[in-house]
């Protein structure tokens, strides 16, 4: 399996992972259904919500394993 990385498209780690919205939502990334949100890559998404990218890359990393 190819791992998350900041620069993937939100919209795109959803779509092919589902089961990440969880993870994300537990590290205060709470924008999941926000249309802009679709658009941007990981690290823009985690900019917006003042969270670290990388440890945001890596707990949905980690919930994927």
């Amino acid at each position: 399996m190819n791992k998350i990385n900041e620069k993937m498209l939100v919209g795109d780690i959803l779509s092919a992972h589902p089961e990440v919205i969880s993870t994300l939502l537990e590290v205060g990334m709470h924008c999941i259904g926000c249309p802009a949100s679709q658009g941007e890559s990981l690290e823009a998404a985690c900019m917006v919500h003042g969270l670290d990218p990388q440890m945001v890359t890596e707990k949905v990393n980690e919930a994927l394993a």
